[in-house]
Formats: C-alpha cells, sequence, structure tokens
C-alpha cells in the first residue's frame, strides 16, 4: 500500500510482513525507530507468534538471534556504527555458523570523536564478515530489499546485512508502497532451516575445528558468497513478478549506454548523482552512474559488463581504508583488471557532511579531463587541517586534534561576526 511514511516504519512494516518468530532489540540512534516500530507492531498483537525480545547491549541482540536462528526460528535485529562493531564477535559467528538472521544496519559514523551522522564506515568494517551486504538507495528499496534478504538469507542459510543511510533515509519521509502480508507471503515460503537445534537429534554447532578441516570451512563460507551472485539477482526478479517492481539485485545502472565516464556509489548518494549526471547530459556530456547493492557478494562480472565502453570510472566513497585509500575503488578496480581504464576515488560525505551538487560538478570537471587527483577528499579544509599538521609539528603536546580544530573553526566563525 503507498503512503508517506518515514524509512524506519518502512522498514519495521516490511519485516513485520515476513513473520519473523523473534525479533532481537537494543536501540541505538539511528536505527531506533525501527525495532520501536516492530515493538508496537508486536504489542498491538499484529505479529502473533513472535517473540520480541529486549536485551542488554547489541552483542547480547547478535547473541539472541543466533541462538533463535539456529533453534528453527525467523530471526531478525538492527543496529548501527558502535553497535555493530560491540557486536562483531557475534557477527562472525553468525555467519561462520551459517545462520539465516537478517540485520538492518542504519549507517552511521564510527567514532573517536563521537559522531552520530552518516557514512559507510560501520557496514565497512564488516566486509569481510561473511555477511551478504546489500545497500539501499531509497527507501522504497530498503523496504523492498528486507523482503528480499529473508528470501536470500534463508535459501543459501548466510545472513544478510541491509544497509541503509542513517537519517537520511531512516528519518526521512517520503511516499513508500510498502510490502503487505499477502504479497510477502506469495514470495517468502514459510521458514524451512537447513540446519535446526534438536533435542531428538543432538548435535553440536560452533564447536572447534582444528587445521585439519578449517579451511574447508572457510573456503565454503566463500562457495556460498559466489552462490550469492546468482541467487540475488533471481530473487529480484521473482519479487518483480510479485510486486510489480524492479527492485535489488546486484548492480543498478543509469544513463550508461553511451557513457565514457562512470560515477559508481552505495546508497542514498546515488540520487543526487543521478541528478548531476541530468545536468551534465544536457550540455552534451557522455556520462552515467552505476549503483552498486550487493557489496558482498562483489559482482565482478556485472561491474566489468557495465563498464564496458567506458573510459574512466569515479567512486564516491562514503568511507575509505585509512593508510591506503578507497574501498569501492579497489574492487572495481579488480573487476577491470582485464582491461584497465583510468580511474579515481572521492572521499564524501563522512560523518554526515553534505555532498553538494556543485561540489560534485567541480570534481567531475576534472575527472572527465583526467587532471582529478587519484584520490581526493571531497570539500576538505585544507586551511584547518595545515593548521592542526601545523601544531603537531610545533610541538610533542599540541592536545587532542578533533578539539583543536572545533577551536579553530569557532575563532573563525567568531571573527566572521
Amino acid at each position: 500500500m503507498r503512503t508517506q511514511i518515514e524509512g524506519s516504519m518502512a522498514v519495521a512494516r516490511a519485516v513485520a510482513a515476513c513473520r519473523p518468530h523473534v525479533i532481537c532489540a537494543y536501540p541505538i540512534s539511528p536505527q531506533t525507530h525501527i525495532v520501536e516500530g516492530l515493538s508496537a507492531i508486536v504489542k498491538a498483537g499484529e505479529l502473533p507468534g513472535c517473540e520480541y525480545v529486549n536485551v542488554e547491549s547489541e552483542f547480547a541482540a547478535m547473541s539472541v538471534a543466533i541462538g533463535s536462528s539456529a533453534a528453527g526460528a525467523r530471526s531478525y535485529t538492527a543496529t548501527a556504527s558502535q553497535g555493530l562493531l560491540f557486536m562483531v564477535e557475534a557477527v562472525y559467528n553468525a555467519s561462520g555458523l551459517g545462520l539465516p538472521i537478517v540485520m538492518t544496519v542504519a549507517n552511521r559514523a564510527i567514532g573517536a570523536p563521537i559522531n552520530i551522522w552518516n557514512d559507510h564506515t560501520d557496514a565497512m568494517s564488516q566486509r569481510d564478515s561473511g555477511w551478504i551486504q546489500l545497500y539501499a538507495e531509497t527507501n522504497q528499496e530498503a523496504a523492498d530489499l528486507h523482503v528480499q534478504a529473508f528470501k536470500i538469507a534463508e535459501e543459501l542459510s548466510l545472513p544478510v546485512m541491509v544497509c541503509m543511510d542513517g537519517f537520511i533515509l531512516t528519518h526521512a519521509v517520503e511516499e513508500v508502497d510498502v510490502p503487505e502480508e499477502a504479497d510477502v507471503a506469495k514470495f517468502l515460503p514459510p521458514f524451512e532451516p537447513r540446519q535446526i537445534l534438536d533435542p531428538d537429534e543432538p548435535v553440536s554447532i560452533g564447536a572447534m575445528v582444528g587445521p585439519e578441516a578449517f579451511t574447508e570451512v572457510r573456503y565454503l563460507a566463500h562457495d556460498r558468497q559466489m552462490q550469492a551472485l546468482d541467487v540475488i539477482p533471481r530473487v529480484a526478479a521473482e519479487f518483480q513478478e510479485v510486486f510489480g517492481r524492479d527492485s535489488g539485485g546486484l548492480v543498478r545502472g543509469y544513463r550508461l549506454d553511451d557513457a565514457e565516464t562512470v560515477v559508481i556509489a552505495l546508497g542514498s548518494v546515488l540520487g543526487t548523482i543521478k541528478d548531476v549526471i541530468d545536468e551534465r547530459r544536457e550540455s552534451g556530456e557522455k556520462i552515467g552512474a552505476l549503483g552498486i547493492t550487493s557489496f558482498r557478494p562483489f559482482p565482478l562480472k556485472a561491474v566489468r559488463e557495465a563498464l564496458a565502453g567506458a573510459k574512466r570510472f569515479v567512486c564516491v566513497e562514503k568511507a575509505f581504508s585509512v593508510g591506503i585509500g578507497g574501498i569501492v575503488a579497489s574492487h572495481v578496480r579488480m573487476a577491470m583488471s582485464s582491461d584497465p581504464i583510468a580511474n579515481y576515488t572521492v572521499v564524501a560525505g563522512l560523518g554526515g557532511r553534505p555532498i553538494l551538487k556543485r561540489s560534485l560538478h567541480g570534481m567531475l570537471d576534472a575527472a572527465v579531463t583526467d587532471t582529478l587527483e587519484p584520490l581526493t577528499f571531497l570539500d576538505l579544509d585544507h586551511d584547518l587541517v595545515n593548521r592542526e599538521l601545523g601544531r603537531t609539528r610545533a610541538g610533542r603536546k599540541s592536545g587532542p586534534a578533533a578539539e583543536n580544530m572545533l577551536r579553530d573553526l569557532g575563532a573563525t566563525r567568531a571573527r566572521a561576526h
């Protein structure tokens, strides 16, 4: 049903329509409205047979999800930022045990310093944890991806993270066609776990595995991720048949047919990027965009096919690997290793900094003439950085960088007024 709704509530309703048996909840902004919405649905009796578990931490949330999934229950939880880091040990256990848990990650920066706004550092820190990672561009896609995530997870017996930009999507109110339970029932079959703890047939899971078999265990985890490269687009096609919407899949191209320059990104920034591309197309520039929905597994073949004919790509990334640079860009370069083209990494939007059209235009002016630096931090305040670097060179006891720069900003603003 189409309705004006907050992104978090759309996700809560979509998850409820999937009829989870256990919801493990611990609040952390900007994820909190999702589990609050689900608690209201459960309390109202609209989700019979579901146990809503208030836990004492994010680690406990994932631990309960592991236990409930192992016992044969369709299990869901949600988190963000430091909460995801707190549950990391259990995050790895969930994938290592092959449990089909679905988790929303409302993407948010990681401290220190403390920052509650959006970037992708939290989910990117877990890119090698063994979870499938799907990134939503819009709230419609966020709702739809959760429905698909349960099917993908349960077919492969692998956990799935659905990543949606904190505040930008979670707290935005817009029109969403929320998946209804009757349609979801046509699409998502009853949960039949691949493995289950049964007192009548006792087994151990998560027991010690030594060098004689550990490599093989890890290989099988990789093999299931490779299977997901076929499962994810097939599930997206099945979803379209039931719901009439093209949503999900591995990648989503925009105006790529003759594009010489391709801008690559994940999540909600694609909306702004598409606006910029439309404006540049009006002046005759051959430019397009590629949104990556499935970051894990990474769709090397699909990316390579999307970039066929392009002269360059620009990865706009809301996270980066400190000490080396782009995360997404390194994956795209791998995809293009047999046919390398000019490429650029642009780190943008860290800690919720706005990604402005004028900044993207300026960056692309340099990219299309191949004069852009290989690694660029969009809208970086070089004066602010240089003042702090000067302090650290001048004296060993230079103080905390974040607080120093905040004082510099305060003094600059005071002089301006």
